[in-house]
């Protein structure tokens, strides 16, 4: 079975680590500070195996050269030429198997223009899994920083079609201003109050809000509602993309 692991890093990071159930191999998605890395594998009595990157921001990547001198790992990632340590590019349709388990590589341009995303449809006796980096939030979405809004919609589309049990691994622990943000959006919507409740009742014990589900993002993330028509009429009834550009603005300005 599939074990994963969040490490926390800097104010909100989540590094999320997973293995097989009872094996030392252990496998860090977006390490972007080697030290509570180190940390860990060497509480737990892990050895680390291989590195996956999903885009080359400072907090994502930061860590790879200090974990590089301490294990000679594959580092998987995007075929970008902001990340010079990746060893095995990866393009959409690719595919990995670590820790037992196969991962789909799926290309989500928006938030940056080199941005992937790994996708386990069948892990052993789990739900599927994915580790989006920072183009799905729980409640909400990336910034647009190299994309258009257009490209982020379609990223986050092709993820919204993902099968709804699927865990959403994302990289930071930004679910209550998210989900702060969706209630502007819509005041009375009484999945979005519960999930509220819930998530900030988590928060107060200090848990992660993570993993989220698609099922559970197509519920109450606005940014996944474009097509929602209580949503829609806020914008003039614009087509799902133009009410998409128009949230993240608003969200940019929140």
């Amino acid at each position: 079975m599939l074990e994963i692991k969040p490490i926390k890093a800097f104010a909100d990071n989540y590094l999320w680590l997973f293995k097989q159930n009872n094996s030392t191999e252990a496998c860090i998605v977006d390490p972007g500070d080697a030290t509570p890395v180190l940390a860990y594998l060497q509480q737990e009595n892990l050895n680390l195996s291989a590195i996956l990157l999903t885009h080359h921001h400072a907090d994502h990547i930061g860590g790879v050269n200090e974990l590089l001198t301490h294990y000679n790992v594959p580092v998987f990632g995007p075929d970008s030429a902001a990340i010079s340590q990746v060893t095995e590019k990866l393009y959409e349709g690719d595919s990995i198997t670590l820790a037992g388990t196969n991962f789909s590589v799926l290309e989500i341009p928006g938030h940056t223009l080199d941005h992937i995303a790994y996708y386990a449809s069948a892990p052993e006796d789990g739900n599927p899994v994915l580790f989006c980096g920072d183009t799905l939030f729980a409640g909400g979405c990336g910034r647009v920083f190299e994309g258009n809004p257009a490209m982020m919609y379609q990223s986050l589309q092709k993820l919204a079609n993902l099968a709804p049990a699927t865990e959403i691994y994302c990289a930071h622990e930004y679910t209550l201003g998210n989900l702060a943000f969706a209630q502007t959006v819509s005041p009375e919507y009484e999945p979005l109050l519960r999930r509220i409740e819930l998530e900030t009742l988590k928060r107060s014990k200090d848990l992660p809000t993570l993993p989220s589900n698609i099922e559970q993002e197509l519920l109450t993330n606005p940014f996944l509602r474009c097509m929602d028509t209580s949503i829609q009429e806020q914008f003039s009834n614009q087509q799902p993309v133009e009410v998409f550009a128009a949230l993240r603005e608003w969200k940019d300005r929140f």
